[in-house]
């Protein structure tokens, strides 16, 4: 209950009096957004023209709505009860921000029998500029997408419309508005109640205050109930409702993101999973392709209700594969570079129950995204105030946003009923992806972004080569987490643990370091990779690869610089090696530099062991690049000064040992099969 005064008469406003009216002649996005922040405040809503054509043109960017006013005044003469309050908005781009008790308190305070919303811009005759009244501050023109007043003033303004659905009803209203003679109506011209944000975007930010967030009109410093993106301000709209009312909050964060999901967690049998068709997307060289597809296979979901397509370049034709499948419930577009970490993903945005979604996937070290927080004006990316906190995990939601690529979820019925198209992804201006979300959006479809786990990230594929057998080994640069996870040692990362040494870590002998560095998968892919190369030495004293000419201690190897592998090498020792050579011997610091690096191939008929020397280098290391007692017998290597040996060294695991002085060392025999092993002398 709500005590107000008009006229200096005291009368008794009833929230039940006040009857919230719209047209909704379709179900979109954006209606159904209306209706859950109506729900919110508990507005009582009525909605009209369900299942009906739409006629009224498209009266976002040329006169229209007529219907409108049909519709409403249809609906009025039914009504008999003088003290009902009418509001009537619009739905697919309005969002309440406050309840009726402050909006039955503002429509009080204006006096006036009918308030209309207002703009700065007038529309859609601009000859009739002179006949508006002057306001002495705000904005002067009628916008007919939002008034509010008693239901015999309302009734008596649309009680002699006789126009065809495509007129406009904004030229009606203004015409009413600007006759001297006409009803009790003044605009709300400042703000108060009804906020349309084209022609004032500059004016409107978010705000946070106590747990609530509100638009704020800094020009006139109100807090309007109502937030309306008439016109070209779709996205506006879509942008504020990622937070109004109360959608996401410092607080409370998203208070939306659990409603209406489609659990998946009950169900008992595989056949009751949605049918997924997965598009995968292969359209330029990538790295880590296998990778990718064991990746996709380790996702936690019914097999047999999932399906495969490739895409082979023939536009649109993914897509119509799952529209015309009856038995496909969603079809995935995959992209692939996208790393998919997360074995539940697909679980996840199936639950999330969204027309079409994507998780947020990012660019190692980089704010570079799969979504787009705002458009520029011809259609190209601009920066959300909120992405840059979206992107590093500052704000966890999910989010309606203007653009979404590489990665995404889409309901197979949309493609059946809106995105029917064959050419959704074709522009003569746009790139594809950029067509297909402006094809999305015209049809006012919402796409979301999630950020609610931590799905995965996307590769760099700028500078792929295709030139070697494997070319992932060169990643180490553009794609360094993911190179890591190919090629170093599962177990690298335990050496060092809270800057203490543990179990990973072996000394074998004095000042001998013992430990694991590569994956199989990265010897395999060395020894494949020189064994490709196929030039190896003679073992020959006489060696051109080298300054001078001569090595002392010579064996049949290829050197990483013939491969084209030396900064990639050196890379590797500066992260991987120079952290434990500065742990293991303390006090030393070391840049990792190397003249030499190479990879040794010993056979027991071409070069079964090698002479005792010293190394030139400061400190060696020395990698088992293949298994004793798998791939060969013997082997090893053997410290004379300590008569120390070790003749089992494991395939992937480092030997770290000082080259000079008190480290004379010999390698043992191989007597069967072929040994590989990995040597660098570091800082000569």
């Amino acid at each position: 209950m709500l005590n107000i005064f008009l006229n200096s008469s005291p009368m008794l406003f009833l929230s039940d009096k006040l009857l919230v009216v719209t047209v909704a002649t379709k179900e979109t996005d954006g209606f159904r957004r209306f209706l859950r922040s109506a729900k919110h405040f508990n507005y009582s809503v009525k909605v009209l023209g369900r299942n009906q054509k739409w006629r009224g043109g498209d009266h976002t960017t040329a006169p229209g709505g007529g219907q409108n006013v049909r519709l409403l005044k249809e609906a009025l003469e039914e009504m008999k009860d003088s003290e009902k309050i009418i509001l009537f908005i619009d739905s697919y781009d309005v969002v309440f921000a406050s309840g009726p008790k402050e909006l039955l308190k503002k429509f009080q305070q204006a006096r006036h029998k009918v308030v209309f919303s207002s703009e700065s811009l007038i529309w859609p005759e601009r000859h009739l500029e002179d006949k508006h009244p002057h306001v002495r501050e705000g904005n002067r023109f009628l916008g007919s997408g939002g008034f509010i007043g008693y239901l015999p003033n309302i009734k008596e303004m649309v009680s002699d419309w006789l126009g065809e659905d495509a007129d406009s009803d904004q030229l009606y209203f203004t015409k009413i508005y600007i006759d001297p003679k006409s009803i009790n109506i003044t605009l709300d011209s400042k703000c108060r109640l009804f906020q349309n944000l084209h022609g004032a975007l500059d004016e409107v930010v978010l705000k946070f205050e106590d747990g609530r967030v509100r638009a704020r009109n800094v020009l006139y410093d109100t807090l309007p109930v109502i937030i309306h993106g008439n016109g070209p301000t779709k996205l506006q709209i879509n942008y504020l409702g990622n937070y109004i009312p109360n959608t996401w909050t410092f607080e409370t964060g998203c208070t939306a993101c659990q409603e209406d999901l489609r659990p998946l967690t009950g169900l008992q049998v595989c056949f009751e999973y949605p049918l997924v068709m997965i598009g995968i997307f292969i359209q330029q060289p990538t790295p880590f392709v296998t990778v990718f597809f064991e990746r996709l296979l380790n996702q936690q979901y019914p097999k047999n209700r999932l399906q495969l397509f490739i895409y082979n370049k023939v536009t649109g034709l993914h897509y119509d594969l799952c529209r015309k499948d009856k038995d496909c419930d969603y079809f995935l577009s995959l992209d692939i570079e996208v790393v998919l970490k997360n074995e539940n993903t697909l679980k996840i945005i199936i639950e999330q129950n969204l027309p079409i979604v994507a998780p947020m996937i990012t660019r190692t070290g980089r704010l570079w995204s799969n979504f787009w927080g705002a458009l520029s004006a011809d259609g190209y990316y601009a920066r959300s105030e909120d992405y840059v906190d979206i992107v590093q995990g500052r704000r966890v939601g999910v989010w309606n946003v203007p653009y979404v690529s590489s990665v995404y979820l889409i309901k197979a019925d949309l493609l059946r009923t809106e995105l029917t198209e064959y050419d959704l992804f074709n522009s003569n201006s746009l790139d594809s992806d950029m067509a297909f979300c402006d094809n999305v959006r015209n049809k006012g479809i919402f796409m979301y972004v999630s950020n609610m786990h931590n799905f995965g990230r996307i590769l760099s594929t700028e500078n792929y080569k295709t030139s070697h057998l494997h070319n992932d080994l060169w990643q180490i640069f553009e794609n360094p987490v993911d190179w890591q996870e190919r090629y170093i040692h599962k177990n690298y990362t335990l050496i060092m643990k809270n800057k203490c040494v543990v179990s990973s870590l072996r000394q074998p002998c004095p000042d001998v370091y013992w430990f694991p560095v590569f994956s199989d998968v990265a010897c395999n892919h060395l020894i494949e990779e020189m064994e490709h190369f196929g030039r190896w030495s003679g073992g020959k004293n006489t060696d051109t690869r080298i300054q001078g000419g001569y090595e002392n201690v010579p064996t049949i190897d290829i050197h990483m610089n013939q491969i084209n592998f030396e900064k990639e090498w050196h890379k590797f020792l500066l992260e991987y090696i120079a952290p434990i050579t500065e742990k293991m011997y303390p006090g030393y610091y070391t840049k990792a530099h190397f003249d030499l690096a190479f990879v040794v191939r010993y056979k027991p008929d071409e070069q079964p062991s090698l002479r005792p020397h010293h190394d030139a280098s400061t400190f060696t290391i020395n990698i088992a690049l293949n298994q004793v007692g798998l791939d060969y017998q013997g082997g090893g290597c053997r410290f004379l000064r300590y008569n120390c040996s070790i003749q089992a060294p494991r395939k992937g695991w480092a030997l770290m040992h000082p080259g000079r002085l008190t480290h004379y060392h010999e390698g043992l025999p191989t007597t069967a099969g072929t040994r590989y092993i990995a040597v660098s002398f570091v800082d000569p």
